[in-house]
């Protein structure tokens, strides 16, 4: 029976662990946005993530990086923040470390949440990003930390981003709360 049992859970997908909340507001979207976060695929990111947005730390942190048809990318609490000089958007991280990658076969199809990173693959953060589109080129390069379960409308309205780096020109829109859900 235990066999069974472990072959359907195989079958299901990541275990869902603990969630996201995010509300956002802006220019373009004002909602809400679930998030469960895989902490069977990445336990370590999950943990950075969720501890961040237990401290707070996302809260009134900016989308600066949004691409029509791929990705919103958010979570620089250093220079990030509504309020400061929003040119260094993107550059920052937070006070704890960055993390080993944790790369996993689960695909970068819509409403995947992903762990923004540099070139170095174990440099992830507290940058992450939202998938649009299916982004099946980050398939195994990035660590996956989540999916959207409800709130795919909000994501859609995030103010987008000019040229190809996706730069939010003006006001760009904001994950004005952020907490964990169980």
């Amino acid at each position: 029976m235990y066999k069974l049992a472990a072959a359907f859970a195989l079958l299901a997908g990541p275990a869902l662990a603990t969630g996201l909340q995010i509300e956002i507001e802006g220019e373009g979207a004002n909602g809400t946005v679930t998030v469960d976060l895989f902490e069977d695929l990445a336990p370590q990111h999950v943990e950075q993530i969720t501890a961040l947005a237990a401290a707070g730390q996302y809260d009134n942190v900016v989308f600066h990086r949004v691409i029509e048809g791929f990705m919103a990318q958010t979570g620089d609490v250093e220079h990030g923040r509504l309020g400061s000089d929003l040119r260094r958007a993107g550059t920052g991280g937070s006070d704890r470390p960055d993390l080993p990658a944790e790369f996993s076969d689960f695909n970068f199809d819509r409403g995947v949440v992903g762990m923004a990173r540099a070139q170095d693959p174990n440099s992830a953060n507290s940058q992450f990003f939202i998938m649009f589109e299916p982004g099946p080129f980050l398939n195994g390069q990035y660590t996956v930390i989540g999916q959207v379960t409800d709130g795919m409308d909000v994501v859609d309205a995030i103010k987008r981003g000019d040229g190809p780096n996706g730069a939010v020109i003006g006001q760009p829109d904001a994950m004005k709360t952020v907490t964990v859900t169980e």
